[in-house]
């Protein structure tokens, strides 16, 4: 293993960016998609942000290689 990274502080902020777009395009949207499902997409994408931000939802990256792969591993932050 080169490395285990938690991802999940990140994904609440990607999940806020995430809805703060269909908000503003909901607009154009809503001429293809009814009130339900305006309803349920911001449903998951705020609940899910909440889980992410309260650290009852996790994402991890782990990151393994073959023995055999000797090329230095950079992980970015």
């Amino acid at each position: 293993m080169e490395d285990w990274h938690n991802l999940g502080e990140h994904y609440d902020k990607t999940l806020m960016a995430w809805f703060e777009n269909f908000e503003s395009a909901w607009p154009k949207l809503k001429k293809q998609y009814d009130n339900r499902f305006y309803r349920m997409w911001k449903y998951y994408l705020l609940s899910c942000a909440g889980a992410f931000r309260s650290r009852n939802l996790q994402a991890w990256q782990i990151v393994m290689r073959k023995p055999s792969n000797k090329q230095p591993y950079y992980r970015v932050t």
